[in-house]
Order: structure tokens, then sequence, then C-alpha cells
């Protein structure tokens, strides 16, 4: 059987990575942070899909001691703060910035990844747009580093590098990404039909439940191992 791992559990596309594993036979641990205050919230639902919920401190001693317990084949990395979070954040000292949790809490779990010596595959959720080049924004900075610690740290590795997640149920409802998806699809679709299917395949967004079905099939696929996946890929084409 094969142990999956989920740090981002209850996230928008991680609730579903970890449903579609659990559906699909694996052994499947939702991690969710232990001062979360809808814990009890998330391990009846985790519970509910036949997931186990771990509660592990954001301290690398004690992750690294979990990741050689739990010796996992897969680990999901699909952690991230919101852009209110992250506003509210700067220059407050707050742990919810972009460097805290999106790449701070990432680059934890890959290192005690390396530390417990198990070498599971790392799929980690990125964003398009990432380049070789060092960006300037927060959000992508965040991205770049830990695909930057991952690519260099020794595991197997999968990177995906999706576009617009759209869908019902997000906990912040993102009405700037919403509206600016809708307006992306309604262009690609146009461009589709005169002939530019491959572009729009590069840019056209996709749910939660979509990107979480790819992010599962890529996990388990000989051929994902070290690629760096775009979103024509991830939305099957």
């Amino acid at each position: 059987m094969t142990t999956i791992f989920v740090a981002g559990a209850t996230g928008f596309t991680g609730r579903e990575v970890v449903r579609l594993m659990a559906a699909d036979g694996h052994e499947t641990i939702a991690h969710v942070r232990p001062d979360s205050s809808r814990l009890e919230h998330w391990r009846a639902e985790f519970e509910a899909m036949g997931a186990a919920t771990d509660t592990t401190a954001w301290d690398e001693a004690a992750m690294t001691a979990r990741m050689a317990e739990a010796a996992p084949d897969v680990v999901f990395g699909l952690l991230g703060t919101t852009r209110k979070r992250a506003s509210a954040a700067k220059g407050v000292g707050a742990d919810d910035s972009y460097e805290t949790v999106d790449y701070g809490l990432t680059a934890l779990l890959i290192r005690a990844c390396v530390a417990a010596g198990h070498r599971p595959r790392f799929v980690y959720l990125s964003a398009m747009g990432i380049r070789a080049k060092r960006p300037s924004g927060a959000y992508g900075l965040a991205r770049w580093k830990v695909e930057q610690d991952l690519t260099a740290a020794g595991l197997p590795y999968t990177i995906a590098r999706p576009s617009f997640i759209v869908g019902p149920g997000r906990d912040d409802g993102r009405p700037g990404e919403r509206v600016g998806a809708a307006a992306v699809d309604g262009l690609l679709s146009t461009i589709s039909f005169f002939g530019a299917r491959k572009l729009a395949d590069k840019y056209r967004s996709q749910t939660n439940t979509e990107l979480a079905t790819s992010l599962a099939r890529l996990a388990l696929d000989p051929r994902a191992e070290n690629r760096t996946v775009s979103n024509d890929e991830l939305c099957g084409r």
C-alpha cells in the first residue's frame, strides 16, 4: 500500500487530494496544524474520507521524526497563505506572510524529508510563470525559492505549475481571481475556436478537483519524476 502525506490538506486543492488518494485505497495522512481552530471539523471530514489526521507541529525536529515514523512514499507540499493574510502580515511580524508560509513551511518540510532519510516523491504545487530568473514579487519569489530548494535537495520530485484554480467551496472568496479567470477563459475559448487550441490549454483555468486529479495521477507516475509540469499537461493535453 502506498503511504501519502498531504501538507496543506485543509486547502482548496489539498482537501481534494486527500479525498482522491484515500478513495483510491492509499494510506492517506492529512496534516492539520495543531492550533487550528477547526481541527475537530477537519478530523471528522478526513475520517469520513478514510484518511488519518496528523497534527505534528511545524517544528523541524518534530516533522523530521514524523517523516521517519510515517515513511511516506509521496509527500504533497500544497501549503499557501492568501493574499489578504499576506498583506495583513506585511511589516507587522505576523506568521502569515508568503515568506513564512509558502516558502518557510514548505522548505522546512523538504528538509525534514531529507533528514528522515526515506526519500519520498515530493509533489509541489507551484504556480504558472515561475522561471529560472529570480522574480521580484513576494508570491512568485516564495514559489521560486521552494523550487530552487526542492530541485537541489536530492529528493525525487514533481513540480506542478497551474494557472487559475477555480470552483465553489473556497474558504477565501478571491473575487479578483474569479473575475480574472473568467475573463481569461472567455478569451481562450474564442481563440481556441479559431484554432489556437494549444495556447488555450496553456493558460486555461481548472477546478480544484481537476487539479487534484492531475496531481494524484502525476504523484504515482514514474515518468513524472524529477519533472516540472506545465498547465497544459495538468489539463490533460
